[in-house]
């Protein structure tokens, strides 16, 4: 079965389900997350995705994101993508959701109701290689300064975060 998202309004109101692709290539809205870990250092794992991904290969971008399935809560949906992608459970809490639009070179565009999680970890994540091309540890001050200077080397959803919410990360 293809994977399905979640149609929603602007209040984040489920309005319907669709195949993933089929939304990305007609730019509606729906909901996802993003999951920023950090060490005991204030370090957040990045992850660089695996080369095999259909939008952004080899870019960086912050530990794990996706969408949530139908009757999965943000929370679950977090910690199971954690699981699939990084190799490991945390616990994570919400901290903000925001709206974003995003056209990519390929055609399809990210319109995502994006729910922000952040949790801890300190050991080396298992990743899993169909996701995952690698990580790394760095200081958010760092990051956006690697943004700032070579911003083509991150997804577009992790640098409108910067952008707009980069105090929000901060303050977690």
């Amino acid at each position: 079965m293809k994977e399905q998202v979640i149609l929603v309004d602007q209040n984040d109101k489920q309005i319907g389900l669709m195949e993933k692709i089929e939304a990305h290539e007609k730019a509606l809205l729906h909901r996802a997350f993003s999951v920023f870990v950090f060490n005991d250092n204030g370090e957040l794992m990045l992850q660089q995705r695996a080369a095999s991904k259909y939008h952004s290969p080899l870019l960086w971008t912050n530990t794990c994101c996706s969408h949530q399935r139908e009757g999965e809560t943000n929370l679950e949906a977090g910690k199971r993508r954690l699981q699939e992608e990084m190799g490991f459970v945390t616990d994570i809490k919400e901290v903000f959701s925001f709206i974003y639009k995003a056209p990519f070179d390929n055609g399809l565009t990210e319109h995502e109701l994006d729910h922000v999680m952040v949790g801890k970890y300190n050991d080396a994540p298992n990743i899993n290689k169909e996701e995952v091309e690698a990580y790394k540890w760095m200081l958010l001050d760092d990051v956006k300064k690697d943004i700032e200077e070579n911003p083509t080397n991150y997804t577009e959803w992790f640098k409108i975060i910067f952008d707009n919410s980069y105090e929000k990360l901060t303050n977690a």
